[in-house]
């Protein structure tokens, strides 16, 4: 296998098409024309948003990424010892910033294999794919360009084998509500033979003030990530939105547990989306929800877990409890 060429080892598939359910014009014209508007948040993550999220992750305010990559580097080799894993599957692998410490420890081990990144932003899976293969000389890399909703079944099939993790890191299952999260665990187990793991990624709850300011640095990086989402309905659906018009918002919700990201109309304006000729106005004040990032306890994951016919092996986590990673296997009957 070492001896193949860069692009020999690198595969990519690309699954989403702009006339499907669950497309961007898709979800406009579902959540735009609600009586309380939202998006799903993965629109934000063209190469722009993708940018701009890799400057929030380095931030000092924004916790959760230097928090997961020191229990990662501290656990990585643990890890790959405890599950043997030959195969890395990363769900929302964006740039793989911080996979590379697990992979350099798959290859410390000689179990390095195949990592399939899987990511909603086409050129951001084909570049993360190049980088890797050029990286390590040895790995097979097969890129899946889809969303979480339709496209995992397909992710390729286990191999027996080689023993397969799924990674699902940066607290991402948080930005789902509590049904649409369990039947993403419940996609995720299906992808997990018997000697599998689930690597999974989760913020817990804490102080409200450590967590709103992580959504709200005082640069403005967060913002411009979340408005990001308003230059792409303009870029690609012919829309007009005055973004410069619009605010970010953050803030924590103590019933439900979960951080809200939110863009607010700073003034009345009527917009236009030409691709999907639908005319929507917001009053002044109006807002338009963009996330939610639900924060965690060890019994909600446990139950989380357990709906989707999963079970908790290991539960590791930083001193001061402000995020954890899991190791969860499917329920054996």
């Amino acid at each position: 296998m070492g001896s193949l060429n860069t692009a020999s080892r690198v595969r990519v598939d690309c699954h989403l098409t702009s006339d499907e359910p669950g497309s961007l014009a898709d979800d406009v014209l579902d959540g735009l024309t609600r009586p309380f508007k939202e998006l799903p948040p993965k629109h934000r993550y063209d190469p722009r948003g993708s940018e701009l999220f890799d400057q929030i992750c380095e931030l000092p305010e924004y916790y959760p990424t230097r928090t997961e990559r020191a229990i990662l580097t501290a656990t990585a080799e643990a890890i790959v010892n405890r599950t043997g894993m030959a195969e890395l599957v990363e769900l929302g692998s964006g740039s793989a910033a911080k996979t590379r410490v697990l992979l350099d420890a798959m290859s410390r081990a000689g179990t390095l294999r195949r990592y399939v990144p899987f990511d909603v932003a086409e050129q951001v899976v084909r570049d993360c794919a190049a980088r890797l293969a050029d990286a390590y000389p040895a790995l097979l890399v097969h890129g899946i360009v889809g969303d979480f909703d339709r496209h995992l079944p397909e992710i390729p099939a286990p191999d027996s084998r080689y023993p397969r993790v799924v990674a699902f890191l940066g607290g991402t299952i948080g930005n789902f509500p509590p049904g649409a999260r369990r039947r993403i665990l419940r996609s995720i187990a299906a992808l997990l033979g018997p000697a599998d793991h689930l690597l999974l990624g989760t913020d817990l709850v804490k102080d409200v003030d450590v967590v709103e300011a992580a959504y709200n640095d005082r640069t403005g990086v967060t913002a411009a990530f979340n408005r990001n989402v308003l230059a792409v309905l303009n870029r690609e659906l012919g829309a007009d939105f005055p973004t410069e018009h619009f605010e970010h918002v953050a803030f924590f919700d103590p019933e439900r547990e979960w951080m809200e990201m939110r863009l607010r109309a700073r003034r009345a304006c009527d917009v236009h989306i030409a691709a999907v000729d639908l005319h929507i106005r917001f009053e002044r004040g109006e807002e338009l929800r963009t996330e939610i990032s639900a924060k965690f306890t060890r019994v909600r994951l446990e139950q989380d877990l357990a709906a989707a016919g999963l079970e908790l092996a290991e539960w590791l986590t930083d001193e001061e409890g402000l995020f954890a990673l899991s190791l969860a296997r499917a329920v054996q009957l």
